[in-house]
């Protein structure tokens, strides 16, 4: 599988790329064109977190599940949608806890690239999926990949916020060093559990404020 990838996440994930399963999802992948399958995202964007967000720039991970499963949604950045897509349930709550929280006007876009070249990476656990079948990746290697990508960030970074929303994305805190780096912890987004701690967590602010403490930009959350 040819990598798109910038070249300063190029080097600092070499050593995964050389691991069985990256092999092992590289070849599952070619199985599933092969038999005509259509997976999302399209190919060229599959590193689209780590393109859009340099390396050298990162202050922020936002951990995702799986991408979008239906046609047109997927765009290789945790939660968001090209422009011009229906904005999905779980980011429209993201929409009214930022509101609520630093007073955003809501959006009509849900493109988050603005984020990521800020220095969020918008992450998703497992980073292809076929085609109305959510979790349909989930076990063909992505999950070992994106352990290490996290493993890799809290070893080699410091003082990058992560942002775990949801019972799979806090079991994530095991591979981050908590003496150097900042957790973020909720209930995730989903309609089904927005309410259950979600709503009311201030993750955009805290974040700011941190980012401040250790002299680093804040984000700007506007789109």
């Amino acid at each position: 599988m040819e990598v798109k990838i910038e070249a300063g996440w190029k080097k600092a994930l070499a050593p995964l790329f050389d691991k069985p399963y990256f092999s092992q999802i590289t070849a599952h992948l070619k199985t599933e064109k092969a038999l005509g399958r259509i997976i999302y995202p399209k190919g060229s964007l599959l590193f689209n977190a780590f393109e859009q967000t340099p390396y050298d720039q990162l202050k922020v991970v936002i951990l995702g599940q799986d991408p979008y499963h239906n046609p047109g949604q997927a765009m290789g950045l945790s939660f968001s949608v090209p422009e011009g897509v229906k904005i999905p349930p779980s980011l429209m709550n993201i929409y009214k806890e930022l509101n609520k929280d630093i007073g955003m006007a809501m959006p009509n876009t849900g493109n988050l690239t603005k984020w990521a070249q800020q220095g969020v990476l918008l992450l998703n656990a497992a980073l292809s999926v076929r085609a109305n079948e959510p979790a349909s990746h989930s076990k063909i290697g992505w999950m070992d990949f994106t352990d290490d990508v996290i493993q890799t960030i809290s070893r080699e970074k410091n003082n990058i916020v992560f942002i775990l929303w949801g019972n799979f994305a806090a079991q994530k805190q095991i591979f981050i060093d908590a003496t150097k780096h900042k957790i973020l912890k909720a209930a995730h987004p989903s309609p089904l559990s927005a309410y259950n701690g979600f709503f009311g967590c201030k993750h955009f602010s805290a974040t700011n404020e941190y980012l401040r403490q250790h002299h680093l930009t804040p984000i700007d959350w506007m789109l």
